[in-house]
């Protein structure tokens, strides 16, 4: 297998509710654009609000639901992986509810939302942070970039 192997997880209640191409799609173009064109593993998971304020509260310390999350593989060196496979970047976990409510506020559908979550958590898996000014326009900036791309 050549290029980018993408995990998608939807919890049931919302599985007819979500594009899981469309999320493939943003990922492959972010992925793409930043000019990771080999093999790499990846997964997108869409949970609700309860699902991602577990792992907010247990991995940042947050106890409360947020929209994404991205958590790369770390930087264990000790760590092996398995010769034949590619690399794994990492999981980018949203929460559909989320999604939802910010699509609304933004008056745009929620596939765009979703797609834009995608991004925005791939980004974070592939270094960029926007935890202060200059991060967070070079991000959206990008973010918007990609968006774009997609027709959204």
């Amino acid at each position: 297998m050549s290029g980018p192997r993408i995990e998608v997880q939807i919890i049931p209640r919302f599985a007819g509710s979500v594009d899981e191409g469309g999320l493939r799609r943003a990922a492959l173009e972010a992925l793409r654009r930043e000019g990771v064109t080999g093999e790499v593993e990846l997964a997108l998971v869409v949970t609700d609000d309860e699902g991602i304020r577990e792992l907010n509260r247990r991995f940042r310390g947050v106890d409360a639901p947020t929209d994404v999350l991205a958590f790369g593989r770390g930087g264990d060196d000790d760590f092996v992986f398995a010769p034949q496979e590619p690399p794994y970047l990492g999981d980018v976990i949203i929460s559909y509810e989320r999604a939802l409510v910010q699509a609304e506020e933004q008056g745009h559908p929620v596939e765009k939302e979703l797609a834009l979550l995608v991004i925005h958590g791939l980004l974070h898996l592939l270094g960029y942070d926007d935890a202060d000014e200059e991060g967070r326009k070079e991000m959206w900036a990008r973010q918007e970039e990609i968006l774009g791309l997609l027709g959204e």
